[in-house]
């Protein structure tokens, strides 16, 4: 019998950032974060438990992704232990995005992976543990089993049982919207995960990063409470310099950034501040801007950051539902 099930998964876009792990065996966050989840990016997973197989299979985007493969297995490992099964599985996958290039896709991807494999298992699990599952494969993920704006603390228990996603705000009830300006659409030469381990090493303000990052969260959570969007704007974007800090002056300095990226947070403020815009920039680990902004000041963020020379696209999104399970018959 063919145990099978498919997830669908959207990205998330951390305000307050995630960076540095407390314990990286665990993946175990060093800051607490607060993120967007979006609607219309999403990861389409189905994951299939066959008899026959001695080895798992991954399919992604069509085709074949050694280097995603043992992260893969090593997750599935991981919930067969808890399901108590040796079966193998057939994993078909496909983002309807740009992979590895600073959007999130680590996020999605796991969060439907772990959705669509503990329910092809027989697991019933809820949020908090379906968030911590995917937190063990990717510290993101926790996040994109939650819609709308969630929370993600580092939690205090060793053995990580406390770090979980946890909801904020439904995806309709603030409604924002998230411009995003993609400046390269090349694979990133560093991943998080590395770029995350040289920094705790050998930047001189990880220290000071890990140390303001709860007061980060509080003000974040308090803006979102009260609807504050200029004091979310004001945390979000200090935020996110920050980290950039970190990256910067780690050893050998990271720069995910493109001169169309400086170009487009450039734009960003002048939309703000000459012309009374209600939107704010992000920026992951990777070269791509996230414009958070009111629906009504979405068509001209999204025209003005059109026009940034180097913008090679706009992707436009609102927020959106978390990880969740879809027809089986859902073409991947």
């Amino acid at each position: 019998m063919l145990l099978s099930a498919v997830a669908q998964a959207q990205p998330n876009i951390a305000l307050i950032k995630y960076w540095g792990k407390r314990d990286a065996a665990l993946n175990l966050p060093a800051t607490d974060s607060l993120s967007l989840t979006l609607d219309s990016l999403w990861t389409r997973t189905r994951v299939r438990f066959e008899p026959g197989l001695t080895q798992d299979v991954l399919e992604f985007n069509g085709g074949a992704n050694a280097a995603m493969q043992p992260r893969v297995a090593a997750c599935l490992d991981w919930i067969r232990a808890l399901a108590g099964s040796t079966l193998r599985a057939r994993v078909q996958t496909r983002n309807n995005f740009p992979t590895a290039a600073g959007l999130a896709s680590s996020a999605s991807g796991f969060a439907a992976l772990v959705v669509a494999a503990t329910q092809a298992l027989g697991l019933a699990l809820n949020p908090a543990e379906l968030s911590v599952w995917a937190r063990r494969c990717s510290g993101s993920a926790a996040r994109s089993i939650f819609g709308g704006i969630c929370t993600l603390e580092n939690g205090r228990e060793a053995d990580g049982s406390d770090t979980c996603a946890r909801a904020l705000l439904g995806a309709d009830a603030w409604p924002l919207e998230v411009v995003v300006a993609v400046t390269s659409l090349e694979r990133k030469a560093v991943s998080s995960g590395t770029g995350m381990q040289s920094g705790t090493r050998t930047s001189p303000y990880y220290a000071a990063w890990v140390d303001t990052a709860h007061g980060d969260l509080q003000r974040a959570k308090a803006a979102v409470a009260s609807r504050d969007f200029a004091a979310l704007a004001h945390v979000s974007e200090h935020n996110c310099l920050k980290m950039h800090a970190v990256m910067m002056t780690s050893e050998p300095a990271l720069i995910y950034w493109t001169g169309a990226t400086l170009a487009t947070l450039q734009r960003v403020r002048a939309l703000r501040e000459r012309d009374g815009r209600h939107v704010f920039f992000t920026v992951d680990a990777g070269p791509q801007v996230k414009a958070v902004c009111l629906p009504e000041d979405a068509d001209s963020v999204a025209s003005a950051l059109r026009a940034v020379p180097g913008v090679q696209t706009i992707l436009r999104s609102r927020l959106g539902a978390g990880a969740r399970c879809i027809a089986d018959s859902t073409e991947i």
